[in-house]
């Protein structure tokens, strides 16, 4: 990808992460924090930005995957109780 697509992944992807701090949705984002790199920082370099999306991308999928699960066992205990 250019450095141009990598910035506008990165922007979209920070969209999200602000809709789910928003929304309240549990999700931590510390290493994505610390990385101190946000897709306005144009001028960083093309790896940074990629760092950032790996980061950042591995974070919301945590928190999807962990919502998931969540989600599979209170329907499965709901599933028992019947």
């Amino acid at each position: 990808m250019k450095k141009e697509e990598l910035v506008h992944l990165h922007m979209l992807l920070a969209q999200f992460k602000k809709y789910c701090e928003v929304n309240g949705v549990n999700a931590d984002f510390s290493k994505y924090n610390e990385l101190g790199i946000s897709p306005f920082q144009v001028h960083r370099s093309k790896e940074e930005h990629k760092q950032g999306i790996f980061v950042l991308v591995t974070e919301l999928a945590s928190m999807a995957v962990r919502d998931t699960l969540t989600e599979t066992k209170r329907l499965q205990k709901e599933r028992r109780q019947e």
